[in-house]
């Protein structure tokens, strides 16, 4: 079976460039495919052909509609004829090859409501697979990955969404983890946004919305989980490919892949670069103070240009078939060049005053990890896996900015902070006959450092002197105890999946600057469960899970950031973890395409606010566990084949959010709904071409002391196959009616109100390369567990 369906896989390369071709031969195969349970034709199964001797993939195709399905063109000889359909059981023909047409009539296929023993190969692949605690999205399924980025084929995935700043959201919340291969990497550590613009979409196979973790994941993320699964076609032999691209606003990009696999020894690698230019936008922000009446505006203009590389290694040694050892190495680097011109108004009364502030800065900031795996498999049941991982992180920042407020003496800024962190990990599998336990502890080791100083310029030196009032150094450890364990029960038509996970986090903290310790410590118990029904090609899936959002560092830092003098900030070291309740239920269909259509209602009762206040006209931002948070949300997501070469592809989610709580002596309400749809269609010719429209709006969110943003987006692509579709050339246009975008933000209290918005570059042209090279033959084995350090706070939305 395993060879059938191998060749019905390699059967689908041959389809695209024979299918629609005449080809003058004396031997059709044809037939009428009828679903055994409701007695109607069977449209979109895959028809695969293969010589009987080799196995050699000949011919394949979709039958129609009405259920026929006709092979022309193939040479007299014998061969096996396979029918392949999700859900339903496979048919087998042996084909003599001595008859001009070899008709084998109405063939009846049933359908299988048990759990798939092997992977169904059909010739149009389902976009999207609903498991037990996970919805992933087939990026190699999506022809458009050949012309978009990483970053674009995140606004298809279901859940998902990506604003204009490209902050990924995940259910409207910035709170969640990403992984990369289901690890912590230090390519996604800083901003993944950066690393996913320069990265092309084929380089990812699929991508994976967590929304229920099971108990091996470290239980910080309120939203969920996102597992970006990248290319590893480790086969004896090599492969690879190389792509190019440039963008008008992003700048040149660059990416290779490379697969080396030799006997034991494996190797999976790829590179990236990328450079963006200058391109300069404007801002401005007014806050009007109530209590006080006075107005303060500061309006002008920045850009930031800069670049990033990155690179990205796995290497495999299998010793024999229960020995495998495995090693990780991550790396990127990049610059970033930033500037602004602000013009301040300060009005009280009849009285203005006005000055000008200007602000040049550079910096430079890395990122690493080293991790290696020993995995363990057993004589008895391969399935039966003992794993033991270990991993070292080291990721930091350097900026210099030079300031001119206008208003008060010159100074500069210089900061040198990051983070180090060392895990150690253990984790075992038991399969039983329908059940499967999982078991496992976990270390993590963290440290954070910064040393931020501001140097006050002196005339009468004509030198820059050290401000000590504006110095910030901190010394923050974090180490967190875990052990999980979990069970996943498989039956006939359900799948249960529940289990635990107990977490102790240890934190001292020093922040020179103002003299403060935080010595904290604190225990969570996080249960998750999950279960699945399977229906006649749908499934019903509920899920309940608890997740904790821990403060960051920069939350805790009491520090106070008064770079801009009427604009200020600091940290909160009280803060506490705050713990989310999640309920989900969903249904999925994919007879034709693919449906998705889930609900979902969380709360938490302590979670972490951004919030201002005033004083006389300085506005200070700071943190608080203040946020009382319920939402309601429904999401659907269609895919949609209007016909075999046309498909269509809706995104789209809709929440019902309220905050409240109480901050400075006031108390603050707020509730609305937010949302997103996105929508994406596209067509393939015969000749090769292929064409794509899309168009997306995120509405504005809510926020407990006002509203964000609202973005309207849309474009289209274009790509074309090439030498044998070894290559192909893609050209991507965005906003082509509009240069900029604009981007207004609203806070209101009942002490000041504040306006600010700011233009992004909105119109850009790509224009993108890529081309594949090697062979294969047998694939590179890979450790089914490792470390993945998701405790962390990632994402967020500007």
């Amino acid at each position: 079976m395993n060879k059938l369906l191998l060749a019905a896989m390699s059967c689908l390369l041959i389809t695209i460039t024979s299918f629609g071709q005449t080809v003058s031969h004396n031997i059709i195969i044809k037939g009428l495919i009828i679903d055994s349970a409701v007695n109607k034709p069977l449209g979109f199964v895959t028809v695969a052909l293969s010589d009987a001797a080799t196995n050699a993939p000949v011919k394949s195709m979709l039958s129609k509609d009405d259920g026929t399905f006709e092979l022309a063109g193939v040479a007299p000889k014998a061969y096996k004829l396979s029918l392949v359909f999700m859900g339903y059981s496979s048919k087998t023909f042996n084909i003599s090859g001595d008859k001009k047409v070899f008709d084998i009539g109405r063939v009846l296929m049933a359908p299988t409501h048990s759990q798939l023993k092997e992977v169904s190969i059909i010739a149009a692949k389902p976009l999207m697979k609903q498991e037990v605690d996970r919805l992933s999205y087939d990026v190699q399924a999506d022809p458009e990955a050949k012309s978009l980025t990483a970053l674009d084929m995140i606004r298809k995935v279901p859940l998902l969404s990506v604003d204009v700043n490209d902050n990924i959201q995940l259910r409207g919340s910035g709170n969640y983890k990403i992984l990369l291969n289901g690890k912590e990497s230090a390519l996604m550590a800083r901003n993944p946004s950066d690393i996913l613009k320069a990265m092309p979409g084929t380089n990812i196979v699929k991508i994976e919305v967590i929304t229920t973790p099971p108990a091996k994941y470290d239980a910080e993320g309120l939203a969920g989980i996102i597992n970006i699964i990248t290319q590893k076609k480790g086969d004896e032999g090599y492969n690879g490919s190389v792509n190019a691209n440039y963008n008008s606003i992003w700048g040149p990009r660059a990416n290779i892949n490379l697969t080396v696999k030799k006997g034991k020894f494996g190797v999976n690698a790829y590179a990236g670069t990328g450079s963006r230019p200058k391109r300069p936008t404007d801002f401005y922000k007014q806050t009007d103070f109530l209590l006080q009446p006075s107005t303060v505006i500061q309006n002008g203009s920045r850009f930031n240009k800069g670049n990033n590389n990155y690179v990205s290694t796995e290497l495999s040694f299998e010793a024999d078939s229960l020995n495998l050892l495995t090693g990780t190495f991550n790396y990127y680097r990049g610059t970033n060049i930033n500037g602004s011109t602000q013009y301040t108004t300060e009005t009280t009364g009849d009285v203005s005053n006005s000055y000008t502030t200007t602000n040049n800065g550079d910096g430079a900031y890395h990122g690493a990890d080293f991790g290696l795996n020993y995995q363990l498999g057993f004589r008895k049941n391969k399935e039966q896996l003992l794993t033991m991982s270990y991993k070292y992180s080291d990721n930091g920042n350097e900026s210099l900015s030079l300031v001119s407020p206008g208003n008060t003496t010159d100074f500069r800024q210089s900061n040198n902070a990051g983070t180090k962190e060392h895990t150690t990990q253990l984790d075992y599998v038991q399969p039983l006959k329908k059940l499967n336990i999982e078991a496992g502890g976990k270390m993590i080791n963290r440290k954070n450092f910064s040393t931020f100083h501001t140097d006050l310029y002196d005339e009468a030196s004509q030198d820059y002197m050290n401000n000590s009032g504006q110095a910030n150094d901190f010394d923050y450890r974090q180490d967190v105890y875990s052990v999980y364990n979990s069970y996943t029960l498989k039956l006939t038509k359900w799948t249960f999946k529940a289990g635990a996970r107990y977490e102790h986090t240890d934190i001292n903290a020093n922040f020179t600057s103002t003299s403060t310790n935080l010595d904290q410590s604190y225990t969570n118990v996080v249960p998750s469960f999950s279960m699945q029904r399977s229906l006649k090609n749908s499934s019903l899936t509920f899920g309940f899970t608890q997740r904790i959002q821990r403060p960051g560092i920069w939350q805790l830092n009491p520090f106070v950031d008064s770079t801009n003098t009427k604009y200020i900030s600091r940290g909160n070291p009280g803060l506490r973890p705050a713990v989310n309740n999640n309920f989900e239920i969903s249904y999925g269909n994919f007879t034709k395409g693919s449906l998705n259509i889930s609900m979902n209602y969380a709360f938490a009762n302590n979670t972490i606010q951004s919030l201002s206040s005033v004083e006389g006209t300085v506005t200070t931002n700071t943190y608080a566990n203040v946020g009382k948070n319920k939402t309601l949300g429904l999401d659907v997501n269609w895919n949609y084949p209007i016909t075999p070469k046309f498909n269509l592809n809706v995104n789209s989610e809709l929440l019902r959010i309220w905050l409240k709580g109480s901050f400075n002596g006031e108390f603050f309400t707020n509730s609305g709904f937010q949302g997103h749809v996105f929508t994406n269609s596209s067509y393939k010719f015969d000749s090769g071409y292929r064409v794509g429209v899309n168009v997306g709006f995120d509405s504005r969110y809510v926020l407990l002391q006002g509203t964000d943003n609202y973005y309207l987006g849309y474009g289209f692509n274009a790509s074309k196959e090439l030498f044998d579709k070894k290559a192909s050339v893609s050209l991507y246009v965005n906003g082509p009616f509009s240069k900029f975008i604009k981007l207004d933000y609203y806070t209101k209290t009942d002490a000041f109100n504040n306006f600010s918005y700011n233009y992004q570059n909105f119109r850009s042209i790509g224009l993108g390369f890529n081309y594949k090279f090697g062979s294969l033959s047998a694939s590179i084995k890979k450790n089914q567990r490792g470390i993945n350090n998701d405790d962390s706070a990632g994402g967020a939305r500007n």
